[in-house]
C-alpha cells in the first residue's frame, strides 16, 4: 500500500470510518481502505494521527485529515462535484452542521454510557439518552420542517451519513447489549433511522449484522 496515492482510507470494522467510505462511495472518488488494529495501532496511523491515534484519518495525497465530521467536510470541499452532502444555503449548511455535531457529542456519548453501565447507573442512562434523542427529534422538526435534512434529493446528505451509519445499526446493538432506548418515546427518531436504513446505498453499505453483533459482544 502507497501512502502517498491519492485517497486512502484508514479505518476499523463498525466505527465512524463508515461515514467516510459512504461519502467517497457517494461521490465516486477512488479509495484505498486500510483496517487498523486499535490494539497494535500501525506507524501510519500514529504518524498520521498522533494526537488522538484513533481511526478514521483519510490521507490525501499523504497529508492527513481526522475526524469524521471533519473528513466529511473536506470531501464535499474538495470534491465539489454532485451529488452534494451539503445544501446551497450558507444557514441550513449551518444548521446541518450543529445536529451533525450534537448527535456525536450528546446522541452518540449517552449511548455509549447506556452501553457502559449497568443497573441503576444503566437506568439513569437510558432516561438521558432518550432525553438526547428528544432534544434532537424537536431541533431537526423546528429547523426542517418542510424537507428531510437526511437526504438530498435521492442520495443520502451530510446529516443522513452521519446519523445512519450508528442508528441503522441500532437492532445490532439491542441484539448484542439489551435495550438501549425506548423506542415508543423516541418514536420519530427511530421511524428516521428505519427511512435511512430502506435507502438502498445505506442497506448495501452496512456492516453485516450478525458480523456487528459478534464484534459488540466481545
Amino acid at each position: 500500500m502507497d501512502e502517498n496515492s491519492e485517497v486512502v482510507l484508514l479505518g476499523t470494522f463498525g466505527s465512524s470510518s463508515k461515514r467516510v467510505e459512504l461519502a467517497l462511495k457517494l461521490k465516486g472518488i477512488p479509495f484505498a481502505y486500510v483496517e487498523e488494529d486499535l490494539k497494535n495501532k500501525s506507524d501510519l496511523l500514529l504518524r498520521s494521527n498522533p494526537v488522538h491515534q484513533k481511526v478514521p484519518v483519510l490521507l490525501h495525497d499523504g497529508r492527513p485529515i481526522c475526524e469524521s465530521l471533519l473528513i466529511l467536510e473536506y470531501i464535499e470541499e474538495y470534491w465539489s462535484n454532485a451529488p452534494k452532502l451539503l445544501p446551497e444555503d450558507p444557514y441550513t449548511r449551518s444548521r446541518i452542521r450543529f445536529w451533525a455535531d450534537f448527535y456525536d457529542q450528546e446522541v452518540k456519548r449517552a449511548t455509549y454510557l447506556v452501553l457502559q453501565t449497568k443497573g441503576k447507573d444503566q437506568d439513569k442512562a437510558r432516561e438521558d439518552l432518550v432525553e438526547q434523542l428528544r432534544v434532537f427529534e424537536e431541533g431537526i422538526q423546528r429547523d426542517f420542517p418542510t424537507k428531510s435534512p437526511f437526504f438530498n434529493g435521492e442520495n443520502l446528505s451530510f446529516l443522513g451519513i452521519v446519523v445512519g451509519v450508528s442508528a441503522c445499526n441500532y437492532q445490532a446493538f439491542e441484539e448484542a447489549t439489551g435495550k438501549i432506548s425506548d423506542r415508543e418515546r423516541n418514536a420519530l427518531f427511530f421511524s428516521w433511522a428505519d427511512e435511512l436504513k430502506a435507502h438502498p446505498f445505506m442497506s448495501e453499505n452496512l456492516p453485516p449484522h450478525d458480523k456487528l453483533v459478534a464484534k459488540m459482544k466481545t
